[in-house]
């Protein structure tokens, strides 16, 4: 089955340990949007893995990985990247790794109009990872932007670039910054399309040929759900759609070809960046950290932390499609005694099993919790749904019934092989 890997809540799911764990199936594995904003930390026999552009599938020996049309990539970054990867002995060849000519390019100049806007915004900022996705997301949609096409054609992309920096140089000496010269710009990412210029390729025959060859295609996801620019916590959001339409959009391959949605939730909640958090609660934010866990794979910034939210989950799992349930990182409450889920919110008084539209409305909204026993045992060890502990089978069961989507994966440890397969 092709299948589709969205995050539900707001990034750092998982997603990337999931991905790694399906690809064994799969023959390729395509990102579809976002940017090198997203951090997916992978653990595979003993080893850690870092990637922020290069999709999950290259840890696999003959697996096809594919960076779609909807990504907005940092060739700078993805070389220094496959750098990275190249010295933990991961090979990244042209035949494993093909890159979107369709794809747009994150230019130095759009880092600094990130950094710009961000500090306009001041106490009211979205909590940007600053590496310029938003601003090269607004020069695709201003259909001003530059594509991995127009980097290789050597007698057009100089006067492309002069042309974006009239308003980006305008934009950036208002507020004090530097501006820049074309020619700089063009020689700063030059090695690096030099480098990949054998990487890039028109990837859509080459998912369409896959699929009507019935080869599995993977499609991983990027952030979360309540990230994504039209169903998430507006305007606290990043720039793409990181719901599964969105792979759709961002790969070329249309609706029908996929069979599977797999949403990935951890077993409580997190978020990274400003915006609203109704179950952030310090003890459990607390009690991670002093773990040495829940930290940023791209910033490095400690994640706010909190229960279960199902309103969120319930919402993400309708909008997505999700047909399987994925629960990481259940061992991190093997020590919690009692355990809260939030059911719904009420918000003025009332009731409410979805998530609010109204920004000012998830400032007065308060969760309605359900409490569960925990079940004070370490399943780090555990490999089947019966070997963990009869309260974590009742909890993964609660969280299925409360978001209309059945578990179907558990997430038990970092590595690979701590994986349940329900």
């Amino acid at each position: 089955m092709n299948t589709i890997i969205c995050g539900l809540q707001w990034g750092d799911e998982g997603k990337g340990k999931i991905v790694d764990y399906l690809t064994e199936h799969a023959d390729i594995v395509a990102r579809g949007q976002g940017g090198n904003n997203a951090g997916h930390t992978v653990i595979a026999h003993g080893t850690k893995y870092i990637l922020h552009l290069i999709p999950s599938g290259i840890l696999w020996e003959g697996k096809e990985c594919i960076i779609g049309n909807g990504v907005v990539m940092d060739p700078i970054g993805l070389c220094k990247e496959i750098t990275n990867i190249e010295e933990q002995g991961v090979s990244v060849t042209a035949d494993k790794l093909k890159i979107s000519d369709r794809a747009h390019i994150v230019l130095p100049y759009h880092r600094e109009l990130d950094a710009a806007r961000e500090a306009a915004l001041g106490s009211k900022k979205i909590g940007t990872t600053k590496r310029g996705i938003g601003p090269t997301y607004a020069d695709k949609a201003n259909r001003c932007g530059i594509r991995m096409a127009d980097l290789l054609d050597d007698s057009t992309i100089l006067e492309r670039i002069e042309t974006r920096l009239v308003d980006a140089n305008a934009t950036l000496s208002k507020v004090g910054l530097p501006t820049f010269d074309a020619q700089e710009v063009l020689d700063e990412v030059r090695p690096a399309i030099e480098r990949l210029r054998p990487h890039v390729t028109n990837t859509i025959p080459m998912l369409h040929a896959a699929w009507k060859a019935d080869k599995t295609i993977l499609f991983e996801g990027a952030q979360g759900s309540f990230l994504d620019v039209d169903f998430g916590t507006y305007p606290f959001v990043t720039s793409s759609n990181t719901t599964a339409g969105g792979a759709c959009t961002g790969s070329g391959l249309p609706p029908h070809a996929v069979q599977r949605v797999v949403g990935v939730c951890k077993a409580y909640t997190t978020r990274v960046g400003s915006g609203p958090f109704i179950t952030e609660n310090d003890d459990i934010s607390d009690y991670f950290h002093a773990k040495g866990m829940e930290f940023g794979a791209t910033t490095g910034r400690p994640r706010r932390c909190g229960w279960l939210d199902t309103v969120l989950v319930r919402f993400a799992c309708m909008v997505n499609g999700v047909t399987d349930l994925a629960v990481t990182i259940l061992d991190g409450l093997d020590d919690r005694e009692d355990i809260d889920i939030c059911v719904a919110y009420e918000i003025d008084g009332e009731r409410h099993e979805f998530p609010p539209a109204n920004r000012e409305a998830w400032d007065r909204a308060v969760p309605i919790y359900e409490t569960v026993k925990g079940w004070q045992a370490d399943t780090t060890q555990c490999r089947t749904f019966d070997e963990l502990p009869a309260n974590a089978q009742a909890y993964l069961n609660r969280i299925g019934e409360l978001c209309g989507a059945p578990v179907k994966y558990v997430g038990v440890g970092p590595d690979r092989e701590q994986t349940i397969f329900v």
